[in-house]
């Protein structure tokens, strides 16, 4: 297996396959560059054009439910990484990932709920897949997602793609 095809490979073993970069508003991007740092805008829980699920963790919503949220939101990422470096195979590593979870003032799981997003960027990226994290509860989130994500993430190389 060639070094392009790491990442691809680990996606078919885990049964998955990176969406369509999710497309964002006129008002931002996607994504930044600064050399070798791609910065992410916030990806929610959206699967085929739809939310997976609405409402908070600790009313709405459960763990399980959460942590699928997270994986969705965590393919979106990839997907907006592999446009921007050209290949997931470019990112030399991930260096921050938040995950904001809306939630109840009583919740206190959100790293758990974060975890489904964090074992997935890990499973597909390997050691370039670990990471500092932040697993942050908020009162509501964009169109009512339980879940979004954002990351920094350093690639191999400066070049634009």
């Amino acid at each position: 297996m060639t070094a392009t095809n790491n990442c691809a490979s680990r996606l078919a073993e885990l049964g998955l396959s990176l969406p369509e970069p999710p497309a964002t508003p006129p008002s931002f991007a996607p994504y930044s560059r600064d050399g070798q740092l791609v910065y992410s805008s916030g990806q929610i829980a959206v699967q085929d054009g739809q939310l997976i699920a609405t409402g908070r963790l600790g009313a709405e919503i459960d763990v399980a439910t959460g942590q699928e949220a997270a994986r969705v939101c965590a393919l979106s990422i990839l997907a907006q990484l592999d446009a921007a470096a050209g290949s997931l195979d470019e990112v030399e590593q991930l260096l921050k990932v938040t995950v904001f979870v809306a939630s109840t003032p009583d919740f206190t799981q959100q790293p758990q709920v974060a975890n489904g997003a964090s074992d997935l960027l890990t499973a597909v990226l390997g050691a370039a897949g670990e990471h500092a994290r932040s697993a942050v509860g908020v009162a509501a989130l964009p169109l009512g997602t339980p879940v979004e994500i954002e990351v920094i993430a350093r690639l191999r190389t400066g070049a634009s793609v």
